[in-house]
């Protein structure tokens, strides 16, 4: 009788068991749990303080995607590397675009503040796109319905566990654009100094301007640092942000010269929503 129970409760185990997915990065992972719940397993490839541009996936990482129904990406460097060998090495994958339906804009490299020609290829930033589509909450409510759509259609039987979340992270997406909306409305000086160029959306949605000092992914030569020196005098820039995935050796210099702090906002973090509020006040005490 024992041996009749065991197998029995062999032979439902992959029923119970929960599917394995891949995320491109922590923000997105995020955004995975926010609508999976606690239904799946969700991986991810660039870790906290990787650099995702150039990151390159570890074996134990290989094997991760190797066992995942889906892989989340949104625009990445790596991504355009590494995800036709997923799909060549592995056959099962699904490859889900959560930037699917959303108009990118060019990456700003320094100080061309032009506006952004908005265009619907989805290429990645060496293609001349910023992928920072998910520092914008706006644009984060489509890529949650693109990840709620591949849940749904991959999972069928927990449709409604996903509906219901989906339904939940929407309004809490809505909720923070608004505190966000309500914490900028009486700026005065809206322009900000970067080091990486990743808050373009951010900006953009939200009536600010966006100084990087990264120049195509590179430090800034002395000419360029004393033009955003100047600039900074001018404005009077009172902080320099950096991200902890990136140099802060010329944001220091320019902080130096123009009497600011250097302030650290993650872009890939891996608690989105609190670190969202949290860059929101930093933007505000900045101005």
């Amino acid at each position: 009788m024992k041996k009749i129970i065991t197998i029995l409760c062999l032979s439902f185990m992959p029923f119970y068991a929960k599917g394995i997915v891949t995320a491109s990065i922590l923000p997105v992972k995020y955004f995975v749990e926010q609508i999976a719940g606690d239904t799946l397993e969700v991986g991810v490839m660039a870790p906290s303080g990787a650099d995702p541009h150039t990151y390159e996936p570890r074996p134990n990482q290989m094997k991760m995607v190797e066992k995942s129904d889906l892989f989340f990406a949104v625009g990445m460097d790596y991504e355009r590397v590494w995800i036709p060998k997923f799909t060549k090495s592995f056959a099962n994958l699904k490859i889900i675009d959560t930037a699917y339906g959303i108009k990118l804009k060019k990456m700003e490299h320094s100080h061309d503040h032009e506006a952004s020609e908005h265009k619907s290829d989805h290429e990645d930033s060496k293609g001349g796109f910023d992928p920072h589509i998910w520092l914008d909450p706006i644009l984060v409510k489509t890529m949650a319905q693109n990840i709620f759509s591949a849940l749904k259609a991959q999972y069928p039987q927990n449709a409604e566990i996903y509906s219901t979340n989906l339904a939940k992270f929407l309004q809490i997406l809505d909720e923070l654009d608004a505190t966000i909306r309500s914490e900028f409305s009486n700026l005065k000086n809206k322009k900000f100094i970067v080091y990486h160029p990743s808050w373009g959306y951010f900006a953009e949605r939200y009536g600010l301007e966006q100084i990087a000092i990264e120049i195509e992914g590179k430090e800034p030569k002395p000419a360029d640092l004393a033009n955003l020196i100047n600039e900074a005098k001018e404005e009077g820039v009172k902080v320099i942000f950096v991200a902890p995935q990136f140099s802060k050796k010329s944001a220091n210099l320019i902080a130096n010269e123009v009497h600011a702090k250097v302030v650290e906002i993650d872009q890939l973090p891996k608690d989105w929503l609190l670190s969202m509020k949290k860059t929101t006040e930093a933007f505000r005490q900045s101005f």
